[in-house]
C-alpha cells in the first residue's frame, strides 16, 4: 500500500494532463460542431489525439530512464524503493492508454455518443476491479498484479472507443492533418484549469500531509485524512460526474453548444438549473458526512476504536462548506466551456494551489490545532464567494452592454 502509494502523484499528473487535452479539445469541438463546421471538428480532435499520444510518449520513455530518481522524488524510502519502481515501470510503460482513454470518451461523448463512452470507460474501471482480485489474490502477483489492473483497464476503454471512430459512427473519425502549433496551443489553454483542477487533488494531499507533520498530528492524523479521503473522493467524483446536465448530454458540451448557437437565455437557464442541482447534491452529501460516515470509515479501521472515534470526530469539520466545492466545480467547468478562460483558472487556482495553502497551514496556528480540520472547506468557501462576485460582476456588465446597445 505504500508503494502504490507513493505512486499515486504520478497517476493524477497522467489523469490531469489527459483532462487538459480532453476538455481544450471538447470545447473547440463541440464549438465547431454547433457551428456545422465537421471538418474544423474532425481537425481539433486529431490534433488532441497527436498531442495526447505525444505526451504518453514521453512519460513512458522519460519515466522509466529516470525512475530510481523519480521514486524517490515521489517520497519513495530506502525499504519499499524496489516495490515503487515495479509498480511504476508498469504505470509508465502504459501511460499513453491512461491519457488516451480520458480524451478519446471525452471525444465520443461531444460526437453525441455518450452511452458508448460512459459503457467503455465503464468496463475498463471494472476490469481494473476484476483484475484486482484475481491478479493478486488467486495469482499472488502482489504489486505487479496491482499494476497491472491499473494499466490494463484504460487499455480496454481505449479498444471499445477506438470503434467509434474506425466504423464513422458520427462526425469525428480518423483523418490526416499537419500539425499547427496555434491549434495546440488554443486547445491547451482551453484545459489549463481542468489540469490544475484534477492535479490539485495530489498537491493538496502533499500539503495536508505537511500540515499534520508540523501539528504533530502523528499516525493518528495521517490514517484519519487518508480515511477522510476516500470518502471526500467519492464526493468529489458525484460534482465532476454531474457535468452531465440532461438527457445523456454532459454540461460542457451543451454549454459550448448553447454559446456557438448564441442561445444566451437557454445558457443562462442551464447554469441556474446545474447550480440548483449542484447545491442540492452538496448539501445532501454534507448531510451524509455528517451522519453517516461512521459506517463508511469503519470498514477500514479493522476494530481500530480509537481510530475510528478520532476520524469520525473531525470529518464533520472537514465536510463542513463542501457544497461550496459543487459551486466552484460547475463554474470553472462553464466559464472554460464559454471560452472565458481567465476567470475559470483564477477560480481553478483560488481553490487548489493558492487558498488551500493559507488555511489548512494559518488557520492552525493562529486559531489552534483543531481549526486544521476547517481548512478545506475555508478555501472552498471563500473560492465560491470569490466566483459568485465574478459571476454578478460579468452578469451587469453585460447587461451595461445591452443597455448601451
Amino acid at each position: 500500500m505504500a508503494a502504490a502509494g507513493v505512486a499515486v502523484p504520478m497517476l493524477e499528473f497522467m489523469i490531469a494532463l489527459s483532462m487538459a487535452i480532453a476538455s481544450g479539445c471538447g470545447v473547440l469541438v463541440s464549438l465547431a460542431l454547433a457551428k456545422h463546421r465537421d471538418e474544423e471538428a474532425r481537425e481539433c480532435a486529431m490534433h488532441a489525439l497527436i498531442a495526447a499520444v505525444a505526451a504518453g510518449l514521453l512519460l513512458s520513455v522519460l519515466g522509466n530512464l529516470l525512475i530510481r530518481p523519480l521514486a524517490f522524488f515521489l517520497g519513495s524510502t530506502e525499504a519499499i524503493l524496489g516495490d515503487v519502481v515495479t509498480y511504476l515501470s508498469i504505470i509508465l510503460s502504459l501511460s499513453p492508454f491512461m491519457i488516451l482513454s480520458f480524451l478519446l470518451g471525452g471525444l465520443v461523448r461531444n460526437d453525441g455518443h455518450p452511452v458508448h463512452a460512459m459503457t467503455a470507460l465503464a468496463v475498463g474501471s471494472l476490469a481494473n476491479i476484476a483484475l484486482d482480485w484475481l491478479l493478486m489474490y488467486p495469482l499472488d502477483m502482489g504489486i505487479v498484479g496491482a499494476a497491472w489492473a491499473t494499466a490494463l483497464g484504460p487499455l480496454l476503454s481505449c479498444l471499445m472507443l477506438l470503434l467509434h471512430f474506425l466504423s464513422r459512427r458520427g462526425a469525428l473519425f480518423f483523418v490526416p492533418v499537419r500539425p499547427r502549433l496555434h491549434v495546440f496551443g488554443r486547445m491547451l489553454g482551453l484545459g489549463v484549469p481542468a489540469f490544475v483542477m484534477e492535479f490539485s487533488i495530489g498537491m493538496i494531499t502533499a500539503i495536508t500531509n505537511l500540515a499534520i507533520g508540523r501539528l504533530h498530528l502523528g499516525e493518528m492524523g495521517l490514517a484519519a485524512y487518508l480515511l477522510i479521503g476516500y470518502l471526500m473522493l467519492i464526493i468529489l467524483t458525484l460534482f465532476l460526474g454531474y457535468d452531465m446536465a440532461r438527457v445523456g448530454k454532459v454540461s460542457q458540451p451543451v454549454f459550448s453548444q448553447m454559446k456557438g448557437k448564441g442561445d444566451l437565455e437557454s445558457l443562462k437557464g442551464m447554469r441556474t438549473f446545474s447550480l440548483i442541482v449542484f447545491v442540492l447534491i452538496g448539501g445532501i452529501t454534507c448531510v451524509l458526512a455528517f451522519f453517516f460516515s461512521r459506517h463508511f470509515y469503519s470498514l477500514f479501521t479493522a476494530g481500530d476504536q480509537a481510530l475510528l472515534d478520532f476520524t469520525s470526530a473531525h470529518s464533520r469539520a472537514y465536510f463542513s462548506g463542501f457544497v461550496f466545492a459543487g459551486i466552484n466545480i460547475l463554474l470553472i467547468s462553464f466559464w472554460q466551456a464559454t471560452e472565458e478562460t481567465g476567470k475559470s483558472m483564477l477560480t481553478a487556482l483560488l481553490r487548489s494551489a493558492l487558498l488551500p495553502p493559507c488555511t489548512v497551514l494559518l488557520l492552525p496556528l493562529l486559531f489552534g490545532p483543531d481549526l486544521f480540520w476547517f481548512g478545506h472547506s475555508a478555501a472552498e468557501a471563500v473560492t465560491c464567494l470569490a466566483a459568485v462576485l465574478l459571476l454578478f460582476r460579468s452578469g451587469r456588465i453585460g447587461e451595461n452592454k445591452k443597455g448601451e446597445a
